[in-house]
């Protein structure tokens, strides 16, 4: 296992990015076949070393072997079935229409691989945000490098055995370490760079392949809020507000970050977060910090960021209407309800990526949508309401990347949906085929034919026949 000290050698670091971006030229002209060979290859290591990713899970975040299958390995397992199904459809090329003025030609779209490419995954679902686009990448036909976390370092280990084994060196690199190795890494020319992480460090990112002109995915985050009007299925939104929220222990860049909820259910709908909570994540009356069911804090100074949020709450106002004892020793923190908070305050005006929930309650939907519409726009969006109506006016008056209606988080299991976010909370999207759009070049192909074309009576020297033609044809687009 590598640390954050491990810095690859700058130089052995730029041959082998050679040999990647000689490989990628070889990959264009490669058989999808094999394509499809290296995928199978991944999705038999994963299924073989489905313990080892477990336990490496568990020492990295205390979390429950079969969270780790519904949540990360079934996820990028779903992935590579839906490559395999599709992947003969999706570089098939693409016919499109022929407009009038280019009559006698056949057009049609070719994508072909962006060439070498980086991933740059986070740490709070390590396996899965790093395997995911790595996916992605390969059905597209590119070589890649991969960056896993530093700071989920039994799981960035399980990603190096996985790479070494798996893939030719040509084809698929990782490297460990920290912000070094990520800041020499970004200094390469790369064709495209995927990145999920914070907005902050997407800006770095950003900037970093604006020197080199490559193409970025950003999948960032934001403060994901959940509406839940008066007419919600109060028993439903609580539960499933709660697993979302504290599943992961609250890591997850798609939690509802915060709760809008209508004044008039405001006490019951807390109510029955909390008995929802209990119920989820803990079992034979055992506290939270004795269930196997909760996650931990990935390391220490998160945990102190989240303490330190917290505080900032309560001395602005807010009242903890359920938390617990939290313990810094083993990164224990208790899922925590806030009320009475002010939108002024950090926990309003940062991603809180921990089992903190600010509560906040509204008298209208448009004071709901109001106080959505005031943050940057969010990866996600939640809306709990039997009203159509209520659901279309969110739906129209906000923007997010994706939007849940009775529910929260499910979206990024369905593959057929581009996930991603906008402007704030991310740039570009992923999963399916959205995903291998994202790694491809998507190239536009004429054929003409032989002889006379349609073009040529528009070629100079322009004369009066060339003018009744254009008039004729500009009568045609004001239809």
């Amino acid at each position: 296992m590598t640390t954050e000290s491990s810095i690859p050698d700058e130089s052995a670091l730029k041959e082998n990015f050679i040999l990647l971006k000689q490989k990628s030229q070889l990959l264009k002209t490669e058989a999808v076949a094999m394509r499809k060979v290296r995928l199978k290859k991944l999705r038999d290591w994963i299924l073989l070393n489905r313990g080892a990713i477990q336990e490496a899970m568990y020492a990295d975040f205390r979390k429950h072997p079969t969270e780790v299958d519904a949540i990360e390995l079934f996820s990028v397992l779903s992935e590579i079935r839906n490559a395999l199904t599709n992947l003969d459809n999706w570089v098939s090329p693409k016919s499109v229409g022929t407009p009038l003025a280019m009559a006698g030609t056949r057009s049609y779209i070719q994508c072909e691989p962006r060439g070498v490419c980086l991933i740059i995954a986070p740490w709070n679902y390590p396996f899965l945000l790093c395997v995911g686009p790595l996916i992605s990448a390969l059905a597209a036909g590119n070589a890649v490098i991969i960056k896993p976390s530093e700071q989920t370092p039994h799981v960035s280990a399980s990603i190096m055995k996985m790479t070494l084994e798996v893939f030719e060196p040509t084809v698929v690199s990782c490297y460990e370490g920290g912000l070094e190795v990520s800041q020499l890494l970004l200094q390469l020319p790369f064709d495209h760079i995927f990145f999920t992480g914070s907005p902050d460090v997407g800006k770095v990112v950003m900037k970093a392949a604006a020197e080199n002109l490559a193409s970025v995915t950003l999948e960032l985050g934001g403060k994901s809020p959940a509406i839940i009007a008066s007419d919600a299925r109060i028993d439903e939104a609580a539960e499933r507000t709660a697993v979302s929220k504290f599943v992961n222990n609250g890591q997850t860049c798609i939690a509802p970050d915060y709760i809008l909820v209508d004044e008039t259910i405001a006490d019951v709908y807390i109510s029955k977060l909390i008995e929802k909570s209990k119920k989820l994540f803990t079992v034979d009356n055992k506290s939270f910090d004795q269930s196997g069911n909760y996650c931990r804090i990935v390391n220490d100074r998160k945990f102190q960021r989240l303490e330190k949020i917290l505080k900032a709450a309560i001395d602005d106002g807010a009242k903890v209407r359920w938390g617990g004892t939290n313990d810094a020793a083993t990164r224990f923190f208790h899922p925590t309800i806030l009320s009475d908070v002010s939108l002024t305050s950090l926990v309003m005006r940062e991603e809180i990526f921990g089992p903190v929930l600010p509560v906040i309650t509204f008298r209208d939907i448009a004071e709901a949508i109001a106080i959505v519409n005031e943050q940057p726009k969010p990866l996600a969006l939640y809306v709990f309401s039997q009203n159509a109506r209520v659901q279309n006016l969110i739906l129209v008056e906000t923007s997010s990347g994706g939007v849940c209606i009775n529910d929260c988080g499910i979206h990024f299991f369905q593959h057929n949906l581009p996930f991603g976010g906008v402007n704030n909370s991310g740039l570009g999207k992923s999963h399916g085929y959205y995903g291998f759009l994202e790694f491809s070049n998507q190239k536009s192909v004429v054929k003409q034919r032989n002889g006379l074309t349609s073009v040529m009576m528009l070629y100079p020297p322009y004369t009066n026949r060339s003018r009744k033609i254009l008039d004729w044809l500009f009568r045609f687009l004001s239809r």
